[in-house]
């Protein structure tokens, strides 16, 4: 007997199953007064957030530009009780760098080797739980509380060579070198969060590759991991030079918050990191109306240039964003 599969039409008078249709896009009068609420505080927000931005880089820019001289960046500050005669402020940008330089050169690599360890052996993994609750621990500080910390910290005698000290031996635990290594500890997430996420966004076969190659777990991570993660880390480390730049009261606290950079030790360079001095932000504080108010228009200038520094930083973050978000699968592999 020969046996066929036939399809079988639907019977006569049966109902024909709907066609899906595409959704269509419900009018806004036919919304819940709910919904239109909620879309309207969401808008609301989102507008005075875009005002209250804007008139904060308005106001800054239109002092900062009036009292903005080139002369600032080249002259050094001078104690005086008066404006025209209280120099400018290259002191306090050199400080600036300085801690940038100090504190990253500590957050970056920290930052990257942790993430690294933890999303690619995190073995034993109660010691990589510790570690990144730890950073997030860090993240959540106040800095009050990490230059306090960092103050009880290098006023130890065996850390007196970090640091500026007395004649008579007594330890200050304030230097460039302490408030930059308390500077890491700040910059130490964004970097590490960075880069954990961009790790944890490389797809798996890219690994089974490298090791179906015969390359090792560190070949891999040093030839084809790390440099896929180049955006991410450039993110994390713009994010963390952004909040070094920003920061105050580790300055005050750990730097001497002094007007001018003051050197300890004969060593040159290493003098100038054990010594103290000031950054923008310190320099802003004190010269404002909140702060002694000597030279309230060069703090206007001070603080546009700090604006303006943080704006650029914001702006290569997206910039970074943007790369790294064209960038396929395939392009990971280029060195």
């Amino acid at each position: 007997m020969a046996w066929s599969l036939r399809t079988r039409s639907p019977a006569a008078g049966a109902a024909t199953p709907p066609r899906p249709t595409r959704g269509r896009q419900s009018s806004l009068r036919e919304w819940r007064w709910g919904d239109r609420l909620t879309l309207l505080g969401a808008w609301a927000a989102g507008l005075l957030l875009c005002v209250v931005a804007g008139a904060i880089v308005t106001y800054v820019a239109v002092q900062g530009a009036t009292y903005l001289r080139p002369h600032l960046l080249v002259e050094r500050p001078q104690v005086s009780l008066f404006q025209s005669g209280s120099g400018g402020f290259l002191d306090p940008l050199i400080g600036t760098a300085l801690l940038t330089a100090i504190g990253m050169a500590l957050a970056l690599p920290l930052g990257v080797c942790a993430a690294l360890w933890i999303v690619e052996y995190g073995r034993p993994s109660w010691l990589a739980r510790v570690v990144e609750s730890g950073v997030e621990v860090i993240a959540g500080t106040p800095d009050i509380v990490i230059a306090i910390f960092g103050l009880a910290l290098f006023q130890l005698g065996f850390l007196a060579p970090l640091s500026s000290t007395a004649s008579t031996g007594l330890v200050y635990g304030k230097s460039f070198i302490t408030a930059g290594a308390m500077m890491s500890l700040i910059a130490l997430p964004p970097v590490f969060v960075a880069t954990r996420d961009g790790l944890q966004s490389v797809p798996v076969h890219m690994r089974e590759a490298a090791f179906a190659l015969g390359k090792t777990r560190i070949a891999t991570i040093r030839r084809v991991l790390l440099p896929s993660l180049r955006p991410n880390i450039a993110t994390g480390a713009t994010l963390g030079i952004s909040r070094i730049i920003g920061d105050t009261v580790i300055v005050v606290l750990l730097l001497g918050d002094a007007l001018r950079l003051e050197s300890q030790g004969s060593v040159p360079g290493l003098g100038i990191l054990r010594g103290t001095g000031s950054s923008l932000t310190s320099y802003v504080l004190d010269n404002s109306p909140a702060g002694e108010g000597h030279a309230p228009q060069k703090a206007w200038a001070a603080a546009f240039l700090l604006l303006a520094f943080v704006l650029a930083l914001n702006a290569l973050v997206g910039r970074i964003g943007g790369v790294r978000g064209g960038r396929g699968a395939g392009a990971m592999l280029a060195p």
